[in-house]
């Protein structure tokens, strides 16, 4: 006599596997899209040299107590501000590039 499985057997067997069969791994080129919207979303290091001019232009005046002071706290601050900003876009397309590819 042949063994056979049953039809409910086979069933069950292809429910659990195909699931998993239509998971596929994100590709390199889904990753680095995904990964430049989150840096899009992150902000402009426009935005950085900004804040940091005009946080810059505070303490220097507060500290100068004149405007070459302001100018220079200014100055100072959009460097820093933008560096630190570009850094931030930085991190934060690498931090998203990874998470996408272990997946």
């Amino acid at each position: 006599m042949k063994a056979t499985i049953p039809v409910r057997t086979i069933l069950l067997f292809w429910l659990s596997v195909l699931p998993v069969l239509a998971v596929a791994a994100p590709s390199a080129a889904d990753c680095q899209a995904e990964a430049t919207r989150a840096q899009n979303n992150a902000g402009s290091t426009a935005g950085g040299v900004g804040r940091g001019a005009v946080g810059g232009a505070v303490v220097g005046g507060l500290i100068g107590d004149n405007k070459k002071s302001a100018r220079r706290g200014a100055a100072a601050g959009a460097v820093v501000g933008g560096v630190r900003r570009s850094n931030s876009r930085t991190d934060t397309y690498n931090r998203a590039y990874d998470n996408c590819m272990r997946r």
